[in-house]
């Protein structure tokens, strides 16, 4: 049977994720590409972590590589795009799947050194990824991007350096898009609602709430059965985005959130 991604070289920037009881939207992501047969080249800051997630793949039969880089700094960035290409000769997908918020506050006590980190973690990582990648997608004519930003970006929330990063990947993505539709190359953005994720959860549950009333009560503000999605649902997105059934398909801003943004209408 033939999978979806079949011959494509993927990198999943995020690929490892927080300790917990469920699956991130990177590693979801990056086991889903690689059941529809792309060769996935797995990227985190932790190195182990990214590890911990090829051996996943590679037990179900996959194929792919781990690699460690500080994606918010731009010679790490080069040396990913570099490294993959090294090893697997071309670049058909790029995935920027990371995000952070800790330390996030209203704009009357935000703090010089919450904003450059959430800033720089949320959007310089996409743009210098994005950089690097844009002349290997360019000379072969080909190549999908896919960043992951959130319905903060559209929503109203309390955390405002979040929310305005999320924005700016919205933004740039949609550039992105126009800029490099003439080489073929397309552009989305996912933006995930509440999921029941480890990096979602665990934080709540390490500054002492209780994990099943974090639950119950993130799952209450979803409209659609009032339960939270998982990444699975962010790496189904995700797979539709990077297949060739979305050729058609660039610039836009997905939401998958069971509703939530639909408030805003």
């Amino acid at each position: 049977m033939t999978g979806r991604l079949d011959g494509k070289i993927a990198i999943i920037v995020g690929a490892g994720q927080t300790p917990g009881a469920t699956i991130g939207n990177g590693r979801a992501t990056a086991l889903r590409f690689a059941q529809e047969g792309a060769k996935v080249f797995l990227v985190d800051r932790r190195l182990d972590s990214a590890e911990d997630t090829l051996a996943m793949v590679t037990k179900e039969g996959g194929v792919g590589a781990a690699h460690a880089a500080d994606v918010t700094s731009e010679r790490d960035c080069a040396a990913m795009i570099a490294a993959c290409v090294q090893r697997f000769g071309r670049l058909d997908i790029l995935h920027n799947n990371v995000g952070i918020g800790a330390g996030d506050r209203g704009p009357a006590n935000m703090t010089e050194e919450v904003w450059d980190r959430i800033l720089d973690t949320n959007v310089k990582s996409v743009m210098f990824a994005c950089k690097h990648a844009l002349p290997v997608m360019r000379e072969q004519r080909a190549g999908v991007i896919t960043n992951i930003s959130s319905i903060a970006a559209v929503c109203s929330v309390g955390i405002i350096a979040y929310k305005t990063s999320k924005a700016a990947v919205n933004a740039y993505t949609q550039s992105l898009a126009l800029g490099n539709a003439e080489y073929n190359i397309r552009a989305n953005v996912i933006m995930p609602g509440l999921m029941n994720t480890p990096m979602a959860i665990e934080g709540y549950v390490a500054a002492g709430r209780d994990r099943e009333q974090v639950i119950a009560q993130r799952n209450s503000q979803v409209p659609l059965g009032h339960m939270m999605g998982t990444g699975w649902d962010v790496a189904n997105a995700a797979l539709f985005l990077a297949s060739d059934e979305a050729r058609f398909i660039t610039g836009i801003c997905l939401a998958v959130d069971g509703g939530q943004s639909a408030r805003i209408g």
